[in-house]
């Protein structure tokens, strides 16, 4: 419920008003757009590259985690429109990024994403929350 309450918020203000650092967001959002082409590219192991090692053991292997995201994550998977929206630091260094999304049928979609920084420093995709946009039916 927490999440839902902060994605609802982060994507309700306006881009920038919560805004993480220019070096931070701009890696983050690379992390985010190398994930893209990697599924724009069916690349099963570049994607699962860019995802935190928490997400890579659940899934085990890149096949299964691309599985996982065609099934559930659609419109992450394959969509029209890709645009990010506001971002935010949150309190323990990891970083939410906000992303507007239109799925191969026109419909719209706020995910929103969050990132941790690795053992190398490197930022990685721990999650993506995926919801309807407000206004789009059921």
């Amino acid at each position: 419920m927490r999440t839902l309450v902060a994605l609802m918020t982060l994507l309700a203000i306006s881009p920038g008003v919560l805004a993480a650092g220019t070096d931070d967001r701009d890696a983050a959002r690379a992390v985010i757009l190398r994930q893209q082409d990697a599924f724009r590219h069916d690349d099963a192991a570049a994607a699962y590259a860019e995802a935190a090692p928490a997400i890579r053991s659940i899934f085990g292997s890149p096949e299964t985690f691309i599985g996982m995201v065609r099934q559930g994550y659609a419109p992450v998977y394959r969509n029209r429109r890709f645009e990010f929206g506001a971002d935010e630091e949150l309190p323990d260094g990891s970083l939410a990024q906000g992303v507007r999304i239109q799925d191969q049928d026109g419909t719209d979609w706020e995910a929103l994403y969050t990132l941790e920084r690795g053992a190398d420093g490197a930022w990685q995709i721990t999650g993506c929350r995926l919801r309807k946009a407000p206004g789009v039916g059921a």
